[in-house]
C-alpha cells in the first residue's frame, strides 16, 4: 500500500523500518562553477581596448553532452551489502571473536579475518563540471570533457540482536570522486565515446576506471538486467588457484568472521549460504516484484580489456608493504577494481487520493512490490494533480533506480582477496509526477 503524506512546509514520509539517516559531509561546488576553456578570455587581455572577461561571465563555447552520465542527478539512497578479508595479525589492537578460533591468529587460516556488512548508503551528485579541456597533440585535436562530482557514504547497519539491517549507522566508507563522459578520439588513440570513474578512499587508494560509453545496441536493454554472480573466494597470487576459507560457512559459529554467529541473520534471509556463495543475489532480491521498463548498464575497470582505455589503482606505502628484508609484502594493496552500474527505469502504481485544485501537493511513496522482503526503500513522489481529483484514482509513474556490483582485488599473505560492494538505490527527495500521469487515471 503506497504511504501518503500532504506536503506542508517540512513534512516526514513514513514506509520501510529503516535505521535512522546520517547526516552527509558535504562538498558542493558554487553554483556559478564551470569548468571551460580560457583561451578566448586570456587573448583579450592581450588586445588594446578589449579588458579580460569578468570571472562570472558564461562559457563562450557549447557545453559538452553527458551521455549517460546525466541520469546521475540528485541524491539517492538506499541498502545493500558488504564483504571485506581483512588481514588479522593476533595483535591486542586487532579482531578478536565472541567464540574463541582455533588456531589463534595470526597462524592460518586465521590471519584474515571476513567481515560482512549490511549497510544503508547515499550516493550524491553535483552539478555538472561543464566543459572540461584535453588539448591533443600533433594530429590528435583537442577534445572536450563533462563529468558529474559525487559523494558516497555507506555506513554498515548490521544488528547481531535481530539478524537485519536496523542497527545505529555506523560509518565505513567515504569516497569522494568524479564521473567523467570522455568523447570519442580519431587519432591518439582510436577510441569510441568512453566513460571515466576517479575516486578516492581514505584507507589509502586512489582508482581511475574506464569503460565504452553505452550505446543503443550495447548497454541499454528493454526491461530488467541481468545481474551475474559473484565469487568472493580468495585465490593464490601465482597460481590464480581457488582457497576457500571456513568463514565463508555461514552456518559456522566459531571461524574468524564478523558477525561471527549469523543464526539470526540467516533466519530474517539477510545473510544466507546462498548471499554468501553469491553476494549479488542481494541485487536480485531487491528487484523482486518490480517492473523495470529499461536498463542502461555498464562495466568500468582499471584494468579495462580495450588496450587503448587507462585506468589504475594507486597505494599508499602502508597498503603497498616492504618487499626486502624479513616483511611479508602488502598489508592490504588495492591492485584492481570493476564495477557493473545498471541505470533502471522503474515504473510503480501510485493511489491517488482525492484532491481539490487549492489544497496543498502530496508526497506519496510508492508501494513495496508483491513478494518483495528485501527492505531496499522505495522512492517517494511529489504529487500535484493538473484537476480535481473526486475519488481516488491509481496513476502510472516512473523513477530512476541505481544498482550496483563492485569488486575490489586486495592482496597480502600471497593471496587476492575479493572485496565485494553491492547496493539498490533510490532517489531521496520526491520525484514530481508530470501532469501527463493524469492522462493516464484508470
Amino acid at each position: 500500500m503506497a504511504t501518503q503524506t500532504v506536503l506542508n512546509g517540512v513534512n516526514g514520509v513514513s514506509g520501510h523500518s529503516q535505521p535512522p539517516e546520517v547526516s552527509m559531509p558535504s562538498i558542493h561546488l558554487p553554483s556559478n562553477f564551470r569548468i571551460q576553456p580560457q583561451d578566448e578570455r586570456l587573448k583579450r587581455g592581450f588586445e588594446p581596448g578589449k579588458p579580460l572577461l569578468p570571472p562570472a561571465s558564461p562559457p563562450s563555447t557549447t557545453i559538452p553532452p553527458l551521455s549517460v552520465l546525466s541520469n546521475f542527478s540528485g541524491t539517492f539512497h538506499g541498502t545493500g551489502f558488504n564483504t571485506i578479508f581483512r588481514p588479522n595479525n593476533g595483535t591486542s589492537s586487532n579482531t578478536t571473536f565472541p567464540n574463541p578460533v582455533s588456531p589463534a591468529p595470526p597462524a592460518v587460516p586465521n590471519d584474515n579475518t571476513l567481515e560482512l556488512n549490511l549497510t544503508q548508503e547515499t550516493l550524491a551528485f553535483d552539478q555538472a563540471l561543464g566543459n572540461v579541456p584535453n588539448r591533443g597533440f600533433g594530429t590528435q585535436g583537442d577534445i572536450f570533457l563533462n563529468g558529474v562530482p559525487y559523494r558516497q557514504t555507506i555506513n554498515d547497519v548490521s544488528n547481531p540482536a535481530t539478524g537485519k539491517g536496523d542497527g545505529t549507522p555506523s560509518g565505513i566508507h567515504f569516497e569522494p570522486g568524479l564521473w567523467m563522459h570522455i568523447p570519442a578520439t580519431t587519432s591518439d588513440p582510436v577510441v569510441p565515446e568512453s566513460l571515466n570513474r576517479m575516486g578516492s578512499i581514505p584507507h589509502g587508494t586512489t582508482i581511475n576506471a574506464q569503460c565504452l560509453d553505452p550505446t543503443s545496441t550495447v548497454g541499454i536493454v528493454d526491461g530488467p538486467p541481468t545481474i551475474p554472480a559473484v565469487n568472493i573466494t580468495p585465490s593464490a597470487l601465482v597460481s590464480g588457484k581457488s582457497i576457500p576459507f571456513p568463514s565463508q560457512t555461514a552456518a559456522s559459529t566459531d571461524t574468524a568472521r564478523l558477525p561471527q554467529d549469523l543464526t539470526k541473520f540467516i533466519a530474517a534471509g539477510t545473510i544466507t549460504q546462498a548471499i554468501l556463495t553469491d553476494p549479488a543475489t542481494v541485487l536480485r532480491n531487491a528487484i523482486v516484484g518490480q517492473k523495470i521498463t529499461n536498463t542502461i548498464f555498464f562495466t568500468v575497470s582499471t584494468t579495462p580489456a580495450t588496450p587503448e582505455l587507462g585506468g589504475g589503482t594507486a597505494n599508499t606505502g602502508f597498503l603497498i608493504g616492504a618487499s626486502t628484508g624479513t616483511n611479508t609484502g602488502p598489508n592490504a594493496q588495492a591492485t584492481a577494481m570493476t564495477a557493473t552500474f545498471w541505470i533502471e527505469t522503474v515504473q510503480y502504481e501510485l493511489r491517488v487520493p482525492a484532491w481539490k485544485p487549492g489544497h496543498p501537493a502530496m508526497i506519496i511513496q510508492a508501494p513495496v512490490p508483491a513478494g518483495n522482503t528485501s527492505g531496499v526503500p522505495t522512492p517517494t513522489f511529489l504529487v500535484h494533480p493538473p484537476y480535481e481529483i473526486p475519488k481516488p484514482q491509481t496513476i502510472t509513474v516512473s523513477a530512476t533506480q541505481i544498482q550496483y556490483s563492485q569488486l575490489v582485488n586486495l592482496v597480502f599473505a600471497g593471496l587476492v582477496w575479493p572485496h565485494s560492494s553491492h547496493a539498490t538505490l533510490v532517489p531521496l527527495d520526491p520525484v514530481p509526477v508530470p501532469a501527463s500521469a493524469f492522462g493516464k487515471v484508470k
